[in-house]
C-alpha cells in the first residue's frame, strides 16, 4: 500500500530496494530532482566535521547511542543511516 507521504513512489522503491532505510529514502524520494541535483556537492565531508557537528546532525536524524560514539563511529552512523 502506497505511503501518502512519499511524493515520488517509484524512486522511494528503487532507493529501498537498494538497501536504504525507510527514513532515508522518503527523504531522498520526497526532495524534488531539481533542488537534490543543485544541491549535491555544496557540504563538506563529513572527515572535516568537528566531532560536536557530527553529534548535533546525528542527533537531527535520530541515531540513538551517540554520546558514546567516537568521531569515525559518528561519521560512520551518519552515512549509514
Amino acid at each position: 500500500m502506497p505511503d501518502n507521504r512519499i511524493k515520488d513512489e517509484e524512486r522511494y522503491r528503487a532507493l529501498r530496494d537498494k538497501g536504504m532505510s525507510k527514513e532515508k529514502a522518503a527523504r531522498i524520494a520526497n526532495t524534488p530532482r531539481k533542488k537534490s541535483a543543485k544541491k549535491g556537492g555544496e557540504a563538506k565531508k563529513y572527515e572535516k566535521w568537528s566531532k560536536s557537528e557530527l553529534y548535533d546532525k546525528a542527533g537531527e536524524v535520530g541515531i540513538k547511542g551517540r554520546s558514546k560514539m567516537n568521531k569515525d563511529e559518528l561519521i560512520d552512523a551518519l552515512r549509514n543511516h
